[in-house]
């Protein structure tokens, strides 16, 4: 019975390494961190989310050690039944104090966040209004829903202004973009987007995954930077990233609207809630951000670093202040081989190229971390070097 389908799926893996794109996972010996050892070898991790340096830090590991023994290892039930703990309500409400909403529910997951919300909260006379370049998590969210589905081009708002126009005849609207665009490091046009939502009388969704933590004054993220974080509707983001990097999401919102979700967003009701090591973790990691902005303010230094050391050497950058850099060079072949060198020179850095961006734009992001020292941000930006001369040779 499995001949046939397992000749099927050769074929599909065939093509796909064909293509080029198959997705090949290194092994990493210890904790993830700005120096680790990939596939036996020691290397600098420049492509990770890991933007605050918390993945391996001793505080965060000490709560989640403590947390062991307070709490027990897992909940064994989702939460309506008998997997809810008075440290997940202190997350809750942390994370609703922190983002200035009403309330907060959380997922085992961001793209469980944005797979449950949607279909919970819009229906066949509604209208979803979403990024052209949102993250796959959003895309499929929007999928499960009967809504009528509306896209917009990149962070143009004359086109967002159209779709809004468009859809003049929904009972509700809602915009819907990331806060940050991981593969261009672009930031949403969030105060303009908030002014057209209010113009035409429609809702702001935000997932801002790649900025939580780290990004405006308070660390509170492109809401916050933009000036907008009371008119931003619902928030949606991970603790996979900045917050210590492990698992779990959220959504953030006006209390109906998460009052709504407990009582129908399917990934929330039907999956266990995240484990008590990685609540206690995640507190800790709260506390650190808003106690401080060393970490923020170490983090961006890096990223001017960088910025300014490969720009003084001529590569071409995608402009902006995220500590997401793409570097361009558009052959994909020339892009892969630059990879190729900089990782025998110990950098570890991925090259992208079509259909994952568009074609003719290929290019290796680095991401920067506060974990990184000024000397492994120029060991990378040698690297990068090295890895061009070669690849040109």
């Amino acid at each position: 019975m499995y001949g046939d389908f397992r000749s099927h799926l050769a074929a599909e893996l065939d093509g796909i390494e064909q293509a080029g794109l198959t997705k090949r996972e290194r092994g990493i010996r210890g904790p993830q961190k700005a120096e680790i050892v990939a596939d036996g070898a020691d290397v600098l991790n420049f492509c990770a989310n890991n933007y605050l340096g918390l993945a391996d830090d001793p505080r965060l590991l000490d709560a989640a050690r403590g947390a062991l023994d307070e709490w027990g290892y897992g909940m064994a039930s989702v939460r309506f039944i008998c997997g809810t703990q008075e440290q997940h309500l202190e997350l809750e409400r942390r994370l609703s104090d922190f983002l200035g909403t009403e309330d907060t529910i959380l997922y085992s997951s961001c793209f469980d966040a944005n797979g449950g919300v949607f279909e919970t909260l819009f229906g066949p006379d509604d209208a979803i209004i979403s990024d052209a370049l949102n993250h796959a998590s959003i895309i499929d969210g929007i999928r499960l829903s009967k809504a009528r589905r509306l896209r917009y081009a990149n962070r143009d708002m004359a086109d967002l202004e159209a779709q809004l126009k468009s859809a003049a005849d929904a009972r509700f609207r809602v915009v819907v973009t990331d806060g940050v665009f991981s593969m261009d490091g672009y930031l949403a046009p969030l105060r303009e987007i908030c002014d057209l939502a209010e113009k035409y009388d429609a809702l702001v969704f935000v997932d801002d995954s790649h900025a939580v933590g780290f990004v405006g004054a308070g660390g509170r993220g492109t809401p916050e930077l933009a000036g907008v974080g009371d008119r931003v509707d619902i928030y949606t983001g991970t603790f996979g990233k900045a917050l210590g990097g492990a698992s779990g999401g959220y959504v953030s919102s006006h209390r109906e609207i998460v009052a709504l979700l407990r009582q129908r967003s399917r990934p929330y009701l039907f999956s266990n809630t995240l484990a008590p090591s990685i609540v206690a973790g995640t507190l800790r990691a709260l506390d650190l951000v808003e106690g401080s902005g060393e970490l923020r303010e170490r983090l961006q230094a890096n990223s001017r670093l960088f910025r300014e050391l490969m720009e003084a050497e001529g590569f071409d950058l995608l402009p902006g202040e995220h500590p997401i850099v793409p570097v361009m060079f558009g052959d994909a072949a020339l892009t892969a081989r630059i990879a190729e060198v900089m990782q025998k020179h110990g950098v570890y850095v991925t090259a992208f190229s079509f259909p994952v961006v568009p074609r003719g734009e290929a290019r290796i992001r680095v991401q920067l971390s506060a974990a990184h020292t000024e000397d492994q941000v120029r060991r990378c930006v040698a690297a990068f070097v090295a890895g061009r001369e070669a690849a040109q040779a």
